[in-house]
């Protein structure tokens, strides 16, 4: 039972990328997804979040605009398109899972305090010319 980040890579500024958080061994259902990302020296930060039953979305004011998170709930899959990428956007992603029947999810100020039930091992983001 986990999730499992994909779709990291080598881009250039003004490049995209589309990662995908897939789930194993569970439904997503009943869960909300957020993304976190982790620059070397920096704290986590919370990126975008998306619900699990009425699709709300919620971003970071620092990739507001360019990135874009989705979800399949047919093939249990969380996306998040970046476009637009900038170097400071240089991180590990992850996406974490949070069950929305025990946790109330209402976007990302409080993404740091939520009861997760699974983290993935992150894929690296890399941006640089």
């Amino acid at each position: 039972v986990e999730v499992v980040e994909s779709g990291g890579g080598l881009v250039q500024p003004g490049g995209s990328l589309r990662l995908s958080c897939a789930a194993f061994g569970f439904r997503l259902d009943y869960y909300a997804i957020v993304w976190f990302r982790q620059a070397p020296g920096k704290e986590r930060e919370g990126v975008s979040c998306i619900n699990n039953n009425d699709g709300r979305t919620y971003y970071a004011d620092s990739v507001k605009g360019r990135f874009t998170i989705s979800r399949d709930n047919a093939k249990n899959m969380v996306y998040l398109q970046m476009n637009s990428l900038k170097p400071e956007d240089t991180a590990v992603y992850y996406c974490a899972a949070v069950n929305v029947v025990r946790t109330r999810v209402a976007g990302l100020d409080d993404a740091d305090s939520y009861d997760y039930d699974y983290w993935g091992q992150g894929t690296q983001v890399t941006v640089s010319s």
